[in-house]
C-alpha cells in the first residue's frame, strides 16, 4: 500500500509534470516518436502492399514480413542500428530507436493490407471491371475501400505496438516515458517503475481508443460496425 500511495503523490505532485525530465516533455516525446515511427511505417509498406495485393502477386514476401517480424527481437534492430547511427554521426538513442519501431510496424500493416486487397471477392472485382472501369478506379472505388478495415485494424496495432516498444529507447540514452523504468531500476525508485508503466499503458490504451473514435468517420459506411474479431483475425 506504501507503493500505491507514494505512485499517487508522484501523480499528484506539480514538479512531477514540469520541467524538462517532467512527465508532460517525456510523454509528448514519447508519443511524438511513436507516430512518426508508424506515420513512415505506414508510407513504406501500404503502397507496395496495395499494388501486391492488386495484382494477386508477392505471397511469399507477405508471409516472410510477418515471419521475420515475429522472429527478430526490436531490442536486436536496435543493437544493429546503434553502430551504423554512430557512424553515420546520428548518435545515440532517437534515431535506432525509430529503426526499430519502423521494423516493428511495417510487417502488420504490409500484411493486413495486402490480404485485405487479395481477399476481395473476385466477382465483386469483374464486376467493377464489367462496368468499364479501369484498374486503378477499380482499385480505388472497390477494393480499397473494401480492405479499408482490415487496414485500419493494421495501423492500430502497430501504433499501440510502437507506443508499447518505444521504451526500449532509454536503454541507448534516448528520452521518453521509458527513462522511468530505466532510471528506475538503476536507482532503485520503485515509484518511477511504476509510475512509467502505468503512464505507458495508458497511453497504449487511449491510442487504441482514439482509432476506435476515429473508426467512424475512416471507414466507409456499412463497414464501421462489422464484427471487430473477424477483421482483427487477420493482424499481426
Amino acid at each position: 500500500m506504501n507503493l500505491l500511495s507514494d505512485v499517487l503523490d508522484f501523480f499528484l505532485t506539480a514538479q512531477s509534470w514540469t520541467g524538462d525530465d517532467g512527465l508532460l516533455i517525456r510523454t509528448v516525446d514519447h508519443l511524438a516518436l511513436s507516430l512518426f515511427a508508424t506515420m513512415v511505417a505506414v508510407a513504406l509498406a501500404l503502397p507496395p502492399a496495395v499494388w501486391l495485393g492488386h495484382r494477386r502477386r508477392g505471397a511469399f514476401l507477405a508471409v516472410a514480413l510477418v515471419n521475420v517480424g515475429r522472429a527478430v527481437p526490436s531490442f536486436g534492430i536496435v543493437a544493429l542500428a546503434l553502430p551504423i547511427s554512430l557512424r553515420l554521426g546520428l548518435g545515440l538513442g532517437f534515431w535506432p530507436t525509430f529503426v526499430a519501431l519502423v521494423a516493428l510496424a511495417m510487417p502488420p500493416v504490409f500484411t493486413n493490407t495486402y490480404s485485405g486487397i487479395r481477399e476481395v471477392d473476385p466477382a465483386i472485382v469483374e464486376a467493377a471491371a464489367g462496368m468499364g472501369m479501369t484498374d486503378v478506379q477499380v482499385l480505388r472505388t472497390t477494393e480499397l475501400p473494401l480492405a479499408t478495415p482490415v487496414i485500419w485494424t493494421a495501423v492500430r496495432v502497430s501504433t499501440v505496438q510502437v507506443i508499447a516498444t518505444a521504451t526500449l529507447g532509454a536503454v541507448i540514452g534516448w528520452g521518453g516515458l521509458g527513462r522511468y523504468l530505466i532510471d528506475g531500476f538503476a536507482q532503485g525508485n520503485d515509484v518511477w517503475v511504476l509510475a512509467g508503466g502505468i503512464m505507458v499503458a495508458a497511453l497504449a490504451l487511449l491510442a487504441d481508443a482514439a482509432f476506435t473514435v476515429a473508426e467512424r468517420w475512416v471507414l466507409p459506411r456499412g463497414l464501421s460496425s462489422r464484427d471487430r474479431s473477424e477483421v482483427e483475425t487477420v493482424a499481426v
